[in-house]
């Protein structure tokens, strides 16, 4: 979803986002029409950025990395899982995760076992956000 260009809205992409079954909720600052979701999230990662960045604004594409794997890796108060769980099972992507793990230590999952695992996250996060909406 974008709500910040008027690109958006052209034929391309309204084609293009019909052919992948997206509903496109087109929405305006002065006039906001999403699922309440979108205006949430923004939010938050105004106030997020808002507190990374000096007042100078001159450093904002340096922190936004760090700014990402912060809010990445939060927990939701919908799903009680962060962004990086839901999709990929795990919270990494952190610095101790950089370091080499010896390869006595190292665990191997079943891809069938691995993707069940997901899955069955993923039906939770999803009856935990249908549980919140109610």
């Amino acid at each position: 979803m974008s709500d910040r260009d008027a690109k958006f809205p052209s034929h391309f992409w309204i084609s293009l986002w019909r052919q992948v079954r997206t509903k496109l909720l087109f929405i305006t600052t002065c006039h906001p029409q999403t699922d309440g979701q979108t205006e949430i999230t923004n939010r938050t990662l105004t106030t997020l950025l808002r507190g990374v960045v000096s007042k100078s604004l001159r450093d904002w594409d340096v922190k936004l990395a760090h700014a990402e794997l912060a809010y990445n890796r939060a927990p939701s108060y919908a799903t009680s899982h962060s962004p990086f769980e839901v999709s990929y099972g795990l919270n990494r992507v952190t610095p101790i995760d950089l370091i080499p793990i010896p390869q006595e230590s190292r665990v191997s999952f079943e891809a069938e076992r691995r993707a069940k695992e997901m899955k069955k996250l993923q039906e939770q996060v999803r009856a935990q956000i249908e549980k919140v909406d109610e």
